[in-house]
């Protein structure tokens, strides 16, 4: 099937290219990566790469194809790629296509795709089309899988990925000197959390709402390496004092004495990102650590994690005038000058090194590098209300989860924002996962 290309002004363009570059993506990651290491399982926290490309192909055919009438009859399509079907543990056994089979249904599917895209008519809006949403949706899914797809490979068994990298002159500019346990104030008063954006933001952003935030003090940067090397050396993973019941409990059962993919070399902490096995920098944010173990350190450090509500006060309110910012430098999107998002590095960057990654408060490197866990349980905004559908967001509002801020270095910039929550099980550390802390003023 041949597939015209919009013309250019046309809203219909800009998402063709939006989803083609998506895909391009995706496959420039999959590309090192032999069959069989596509079908492995290299371990039961993810899945393997090639259900994630299966599924991939058939959320979008779902939403693309068979619910852009807004008339949603499911929210995850059944059979083989449905994941609350098929928990991760258990699809390492399915019967799963072929890579060639994987490729061509990605492929029949866009086709079918783009063909529908040249005749939606995008001024009869419906929920779904309203400033080209459901498309959106779809890119940030892919890109979403793109970054659970880097976690897969960090965990990748026998020879490690050989990552496609592209190094990036930001990566390796010296950060700004940053004071060791600097903090920056909010004063208090009342501030706007969540967004009202229709066209990208999920719908546990929504809605914005005003609440009354007590003064605290947070970080002016995450913690480092070097930080956390401290905590180490100062037996913290083995005082029970810093830890609670449950942090003793996961501590145990890990056998964790350092931040996953550390190992100790003589007197020398390495550390290994991809194929790339180096001595931990100093300088760069702590990555692949627990809830458990960033609340441990600040525990140590006589501070406590930011709730969600601060972390999104630090990265977005203005002193003075109190606007709200998309990102921490302003509305414009991000770019490859501004943080560390949408690199081909594989790995975190040294702290202050993106000058323009500095929040109106003062803090340092809130967007991209690392997942930054708050204290914060995963609970809906007032007046939520679920869209498109429930199984996004709503089913997994409780206790269980933790909510993480920011983003990592493996995020794409479309799946990122100020609003943007994402949550885990506090016990995991195979994400790119990092924190810095707060403390009561």
């Amino acid at each position: 099937m041949l597939v015209r290309t919009p013309p250019a002004a046309s809203p219909a363009a800009s998402l063709h290219e939006l989803l083609t570059e998506a895909r391009e993506r995706t496959l420039k990651l999959i590309a090192p990566l032999s069959e069989v290491d596509l079908r492995e399982q290299h371990s039961t926290l993810m899945s393997p790469v090639l259900w994630d490309l299966g599924h991939i192909a058939h959320f979008e055919e779902l939403w693309l194809t068979q619910n852009l009438d807004s008339h949603v009859e499911f929210g995850e399509m059944p059979g083989l790629f449905n994941p609350f079907e098929h928990p991760r543990r258990e699809r390492g056994a399915l019967p799963l296509p072929t890579l060639a089979g994987t490729i061509a249904h990605l492929s029949e599917v866009r086709e079918r795709v783009l063909e529908q895209l040249e005749r939606v008519d995008f001024d009869h809006v419906s929920p779904l089309l309203q400033d080209g949403y459901v498309y959106r949706m779809v890119a940030q899914h892919e890109y979403q899988h793109n970054e659970t797809m880097l976690q897969t490979m960090q965990l990748k068994r026998g020879e490690p990925y050989r990552a496609p990298r592209q190094w990036n002159a930001m990566e390796k500019l010296p950060g700004t000197a940053i004071a060791a346990g600097a903090m920056v104030r909010f004063p208090g008063g009342e501030i706007a959390i969540g967004t009202d954006d229709r066209s990208r933001a999920y719908d546990n952003e929504r809605p914005m709402h005003r609440i009354a935030l007590s003064p605290f003090f947070i970080d002016v940067a995450p913690v480092s390496n070097s930080d956390f090397e401290q905590f180490i050396g100062a037996g913290g993973y083995h005082r029970d004092e810093f830890w609670t019941i449950a942090g003793r409990e996961w501590r145990a059962e890990s056998g964790a004495i350092a931040p996953e993919y550390w190992t100790r070399d003589g007197d020398q902490w390495m550390t290994r990102e991809m194929d790339h096995v180096m001595p931990v920098p100093a300088s760069h944010p702590v990555c692949h650590v627990s809830f458990h173990e960033a609340e441990a350190f600040a525990h140590w450090a006589n501070k406590r994690l930011p709730t969600e509500l601060e972390w999104e006060t630090a990265a977005s309110w203005t002193p003075g005038n109190g606007a709200k910012r998309d990102y921490v430098w302003g509305n414009e999107p991000p770019d490859r000058t501004r943080a560390n998002l949408d690199q081909l590095a594989f790995g975190t960057a040294e702290i202050g090194a993106y000058s323009a990654n500095r929040s109106p408060l003062g803090c340092f490197g809130m967007i991209g590098d690392v997942w930054e866990w708050t204290s914060s349980p995963f609970q809906p905004w007032p007046g939520f209300k679920a869209f498109p559908y429930v199984d996004y967001s709503e089913v997994f509002f409780g206790d269980d989860y933790k909510v993480l801020r920011g983003g990592s270095w493996a995020t794409r910039p479309g799946a990122i924002r100020n609003t943007f929550r994402n949550w885990d099980y506090p016990i995991r550390r195979q994400i790119f996962s990092g924190f810095r802390c707060a403390r009561n003023d």
